[in-house]
This record gives structure tokens, C-alpha cells and sequence, in this order.
């Protein structure tokens, strides 16, 4: 999905930054794998082992390259806007709360619906699909492209996400699906909602004052 919301803002910036930084730390051969295992990756087990941090940590943390790109050239199209939008410290305690709720939206999505706890998860992905749909709610009719290829409102391509979230989360209850952290997703969609319907007029207000591009 691409947008392009003109110039990058601070607090993006910085995000992209520090997920960079975490991700070399994943290539850098003088720390240890099972460190950054501990300490960035976030499972239900990892909870009840007492790294509760892991539910903010994992949330910087890739260990792929094309899912550090993905989620980074989402964040540099529809993070500034928002972040313009709503100032940069509203703006970066939303990030952080979407990918804090999807971390353990996954952790207990694994456990009570796919029966393992054990399973890891990592990445951006929740805080971006919470920034996604609240770009969406609140510039509704902005076009996108969903998929970098088909131009649609905002407001359908993100509810198009949810609904493959939903089906690959369904999939993986039957013991099918993609190794993708659909319940970290809908975790991040459901604090977008959650902040819409709490700041949403005001940031409705806001939007008719806030160009989209620089």
C-alpha cells in the first residue's frame, strides 16, 4: 500500500532509524542470536517468563529485510501526515500503543487460538496497521495504492487489510495460513479504531487545517 504524504516529519524519522539500528543488530555477529531471541521476539511464553518488555522491544525488531522495507516505506508514506496531524509526541505514544496492544494481542492469539504459546513474533506491523486505519478513518477518501498497484480510498483499502487479516487468522486456526502475525495486526487495526472513536472528532476538526503533502 503506498500513499506518499510529502516530506518526513521527526518522529518518523527517528522510528525508521532506531527499527534500522535494531535490525543490524540482528546481522552484527558479535551479539548472540538467543540474546536478541530473549529480548526481540515476543510469544506468550516469552510473558510468562517475566520479558514483558518484549512486547514494545519486538515491535523494532526484523530480522528480514524485505519486512523492514515494507513496514518502513508504509510508515515514511502515512506516518507524517498523521504526525502533523496530531503533533509528535500524541503521534509516537499512538505508534508505541498499537504495536504494544498487537504484541500481546498475538501472544494470547497464539495461545488461546492456535494452542501455541511458544510462538514468536517480531516487526512493525501492528503499529503500522494501527497508523493505517486511523489515516483511514481520518482522511477517508485519500486514494492509495493498495498492493503498489490499485488506486483506492483509504478507507477501503484498509478495511480490505483487515478482512485478509481476519481470513489468514481464520486459515491458521485450521492449521493452515501464511507464517504472518495476523492477530498482531487486527491487535493494531483494533487500537486504531479504539483512538478514532476517542480523538476522532477533534482530529477531524484538525484535518480540514492539515494539508496532507508537505
Amino acid at each position: 500500500m503506498a500513499f506518499g504524504g510529502g516530506r518526513s516529519t521527526p518522529i518518523v524519522r527517528g522510528l525508521v532509524a532506531l527499527n534500522a539500528v535494531v535490525f543490524g543488530l540482528w546481522l552484527l555477529p558479535d551479539v548472540p542470536i538467543q540474546l536478541m531471541a530473549d529480548h526481540f521476539l515476543v510469544s506468550w511464553n516469552h510473558l510468562m517468563e517475566g520479558r514483558v518488555w518484549v512486547l514494545l522491544t519486538a515491535v523494532f525488531s526484523h530480522h528480514l529485510l524485505f519486512h523492514l522495507l515494507i513496514n518502513m516505506i508504509v510508515l515514511l508514506s502515512f506516518g507524517p501526515p498523521l504526525e502533523r496531524l496530531m503533533g509528535g509526541g500524541p503521534f509516537l505514544g499512538f505508534y508505541l500503543m498499537a504495536g504494544v496492544v498487537g504484541s500481546l494481542a498475538h501472544a494470547v492469539v497464539s495461545l488461546t487460538l492456535m494452542g501455541t504459546p511458544e510462538l514468536p513474533a517480531l516487526g512493525a506491523s501492528s503499529s503500522i496497521a494501527g497508523l493505517l486505519l486511523l489515516f483511514a478513518l481520518v482522511f477517508p477518501r485519500a486514494k492509495v495504492l493498495l498492493f503498489f498497484i490499485l488506486p483506492l480510498p483509504a478507507i477501503v483499502a484498509a478495511l480490505a487489510f483487515i478482512g485478509i487479516d481476519i481470513w489468514g487468522l481464520v486459515a491458521q486456526m485450521e492449521g493452515g495460513g501464511l507464517p504472518i502475525g495476523h492477530g498482531a495486526h487486527l491487535g493494531g487495526s483494533l487500537t486504531g479504531l479504539l483512538y478514532f472513536i476517542v480523538r476522532g472528532r477533534k482530529l477531524r476538526r484538525k484535518r480540514s487545517r492539515t494539508p496532507l503533502g508537505p
